[in-house]
Parts: C-alpha cells; structure tokens; sequence
C-alpha cells in the first residue's frame, strides 16, 4: 500500500492502529503465563489437565514452564510498549511452534500436542486475522 502527500510521497507516511494485533497478543501473552506457570509450580497436574498420557519426569516441565511464562512475561512487555514492529515475529515464533508440536505428536502421539495444536492455532488465527485487519485499516498522515 502506497502513500503519496500532497507534496508527494515524503510528506505522508502510512501509520497503522495494530489495536485489534495488541488485543489478540493478550491471549497469546495469558496462555503462555497461565500454563508456563502451571507446568512450573505443578507441572504433573498440568500436564494431566492438557491431556497427556506420557511421564515426562519432574525437571524438564518446569524447565519448559519457566520458559513459556517468560515468553509471556516478553509478549505482554510488547504490548504493554506497543512495540507494534514485533507483532508480525509473534506470528512466525507460533508457526515454528505449530511445526514443532505437530512434529512432537507424530513422535510420541501424546494428545498433549494437539491440545497444545489447538491452543497456540487458534491464538494464531486470532493474531493474523487482527493484522490483516489492522492493515487494511491503515490511514495516510500528512507529516507536516
């Protein structure tokens, strides 16, 4: 999408409103706490909750969880800074996640990754349709 001014293209610049992107980053921002937490602090009655059906000792869900709530700590950093540049990132990280548990599931058929499939596609299908609203909604702003 191009943006020309009255004096031409250096006077105006397109500005995007990423609100309905920043809204959608909260899901996104809450599950990764929410269950991060859980798999720290109680890592086999969450695991038992997303349905899974393997022993996965006691260290690496917590390790997991401390990574996921950080991530969610990141993820609401970003929205609380409207750094509305890294938006697009959060939607490449969960492709490589989606890629990751659909590769995990084909591994161990733990129903934990689909359930984990749901969770982390719905939020992507939220953020990308958010976005692509956001972006059609842009506005040309004179600059001076």
């Amino acid at each position: 999408m191009t943006c020309n001014g009255a004096d031409g293209p250096a006077l105006a610049v397109l500005t995007y409103s990423m609100n309905k992107t920043r809204l959608s980053l909260f899901y996104l921002g809450s599950y990764l706490v929410l269950i991060g937490l859980g798999l720290l602090f109680v890592p086999h009655g969450t695991l038992k909750m997303l349905q899974s059906n393997k022993d996965y000792d006691d260290v690496f869900p917590r390790i997991a969880g401390m990574l996921m709530s950080g991530l969610g700590l990141s993820v609401f950093g970003m929205i609380r800074a409207r750094a509305s540049q890294q938006y697009p990132a959060t939607l490449f990280m969960r492709v490589y996640f989606l890629a990751c548990f659909v590769a995990f599931y084909r591994m161990t058929r733990d129903p934990l990754f689909l359930i984990l499939l749901g969770i982390v596609g719905l939020g992507f299908v939220l953020t990308l349709a958010s976005y692509l609203f956001d972006r059609k909604s842009a506005k040309c702003v004179s600059t001076h």
